[in-house]
């Protein structure tokens, strides 16, 4: 097992603990980024944890011509691990060309240039966001619920792509396919050497409430408390980003070096729905530290309940989320607390 993995989104938050976990696994990896939401000093500190520094090139997976360049470079690439993407909801309303154009045209770049050079298979980062809302007898969510109306681009853009790589396997193409859809990914590599560097306002729950214990922002906001759940606030299914990096490294040497199918689907979550209010709470208690916050009304597209069965993932992959919830968010505030250290705010 010498093969050679293509990340894209590379630099980024889970594009780069995968890249760790890869490496550690004795894969050789190539990573493409374009570092519109990142920055090429993550690879420096994927260098320090493992001893080894992957290639990296920064190219727009959009861009056919510099990405055939990428593969005649390195000829040897056997997978690919796709995360480039944009990620924001909120953006994707306000931007929705943007994400179609990025998110659709580097897939089907991808999957143009795998049989060419031959590649044999890809890891599709996709997400629990294809679900909507489940209905109450489909949760926990397994990957059979149906997958309903996307509450924004970005949602869609994960599910007509996952919709792409199925019509595309369909079509007789030589390439195998793993679609791993995520749930909530947080907490940072425990050398707090990587971890979730958003740009500008954080989006996602865990950089916020960091921010808010260090000070940065003046206030967390929890969307909602009338919702119906044990105490009114959201449910998700929070994973360990160093954990669902590891996911992908399983999905790699199935794709790779058995004779699974060529499509397959995984759930990647704990098992276990934490509300919002529990997350906050909880980190309180496993740094000790307090987080102005406060009740705000609710945020439209939210859903109300999602959490995962992942049953199959465990069985099937052999792969199984183990941080507990405390060391997770420990991990975080670590971060935050070494990105203070390097003046980061």
């Amino acid at each position: 097992m010498n093969h050679t993995i293509l990340v894209t989104g590379g630099t980024g938050f889970i594009g780069s603990h995968t890249t760790v976990e890869l490496i550690n696994a004795g894969y050789k990896v190539v990573i493409v980024d374009n570092l519109s939401n990142s920055n090429a000093g993550v690879v420096d500190g994927i260098e320090k944890i493992t001893g080894v520094r992957p290639a990296f090139e920064q190219v727009d997976c959009c861009d056919v011509a510099a990405m055939e360049s990428v593969f005649a470079r390195y000829p040897d690439i056997g997978g690919i691990i796709h995360f480039a993407a944009n990620k924001a909801v909120g953006e994707s309303v306000e931007k929705p060309l943007m994400y179609y154009r990025n998110n659709l045209v580097s897939l089907i770049t991808l999957l143009e240039l795998m049989p060419k050079h031959g590649v044999k298979g890809i890891i599709f980062s996709s997400s629990c966001t294809v679900y909507g809302q489940p209905d109450p007898e489909n949760l926990p969510v397994t990957e059979d619920a149906p997958v309903k109306p996307a509450e924004s681009p970005y949602g869609n853009t994960k599910q007509v792509n996952e919709e792409i790589i199925r019509d595309y396997i369909n079509s007789g193409a030589p390439v195998k396919a793993i679609l791993l859809r995520y749930f909530n990914p947080i907490g940072s590599h425990p050398t707090a050497i990587i971890g979730e560097l958003p740009n500008g306002v954080p989006m996602n729950l865990i950089p916020y409430v960091t921010q808010t214990a260090m000070g940065i922002r003046e206030q967390l906001k929890v969307f909602g408390n009338d919702y119906n759940t044990p105490d009114g606030t959201c449910i998700r299914d929070y994973i360990y980003v160093v954990d669902l990096a590891k996911a992908h490294v399983k999905a790699m040497e199935r794709v790779l070096d058995t004779d699974s199918e060529q499509l397959e689907v995984f759930n990647v979550g704990t098992g276990r729905g934490v509300s919002t209010k529990e997350i906050v709470d909880s980190f309180e208690k496993a740094t000790g530290v307090k987080v102005n916050w406060t009740y705000a009304p609710r945020r439209s597209g939210d859903v109300e309940k999602v959490w995962a069965d992942p049953k199959k993932a465990n069985e099937v992959l052999g792969w199984k989320a183990e941080t507990s919830l405390e060391d997770t968010l420990k991990s975080a505030w670590k971060w935050q607390e070494k990105l203070r250290e390097r003046g980061i705010q």
